[in-house]
């Protein structure tokens, strides 16, 4: 089974950059994960709806043009989730889960707080609140897998500029010390860092200067699994060939059928 995640930043502008071409010409996948769509289902692409014959779902957030969560499967889902309970988050169609009977995949997008204090609030409230359910999806006793922009670099690892940004959302010490109370405490697994503990292996790029070029980057896309099946992973892959958002594709396949 192959699960591709990607944070889009916008699935009209991705579709014009290529993306369903690549989905259609992309080997083997049997979920794909899109974050930040920034469109209502009704505005979505064509040929975005139902790539390679897939079932797609769609969670736009109520407020034109933002946020949003996408999921793309060649096997229908029994059933369709989506928010997880919280109003603030569920509005912003921040998730989307397809339960699949033994396996349920999730595409999530956490808020960014990088726009400032109220920003950070939101963010605040989102890891204030979605442990919860973290919690609850265990106790369902079915593998998960969870993919999206968790908007955190967990680690020094996980982003090349670490010593100047200790004071800057997305590698403060509450967000990493969130993340390691997911791996450690709640149980999931960094499926990733499992298979590829090497560094500089970035999701994001800043369109700031030429980040990309010099691959100054952050780690901010994971796939996290319970240990069932992230015991299964048996390759990652972050996907440069071609770009279609200032985020790159992960790509990560399991021995697990779906």
């Amino acid at each position: 089974m192959r699960i591709v995640t990607l944070n889009a930043n916008g699935i009209r502008s991705a579709n014009n950059k290529g993306l369903a071409d690549w989905m259609r010409r992309l080997r083997g996948w049997d979920v794909f994960c899109l974050q930040e769509m920034k469109a209502l289902e009704s505005d979505v692409p064509e040929e975005m709806l139902r790539p390679k014959k897939t079932h797609g779902q769609f969670n736009p957030a109520e407020r034109k043009g933002y946020s949003g969560t996408a999921l793309w499967s060649r096997q229908k889902p029994i059933q369709v989730r989506k928010g997880f309970g919280v109003a603030e988050f569920d509005g912003e169609g921040r998730y989307l889960e397809a339960d699949f009977g033994s396996l349920a995949v999730v595409s999530l997008y956490l808020p960014s707080g990088a726009a400032g204090p109220e920003r950070q609030a939101s963010k605040d409230r989102f890891l204030a609140a979605f442990p919860d359910h973290l919690k609850a999806l265990r106790q369902r006793g079915k593998e998960i897998v969870i993919c999206g922009d968790f908007n955190i670099a967990h680690k020094q690892i996980d982003l090349k500029n670490w010593r100047s940004n200790q004071k800057n959302s997305g590698f403060l010490p509450h967000e990493r010390e969130w993340l390691t109370q997911v791996f450690d405490d709640i149980g999931f697994v960094d499926v990733f860092r499992t298979l590829d503990p090497r560094p500089e292996q970035y999701t994001w790029w800043s369109n700031r200067g030429n980040a990309y070029a010099n691959n100054v980057g952050w780690r901010l896309d994971y796939q996290i699994a319970t240990p069932g099946i992230a015991g299964t992973a048996k390759k990652a892959q972050i996907y440069l060939d071609e770009k279609f958002s200032d985020h790159a594709p992960l790509i990560i396949d399991y021995a697990y059928p779906l």
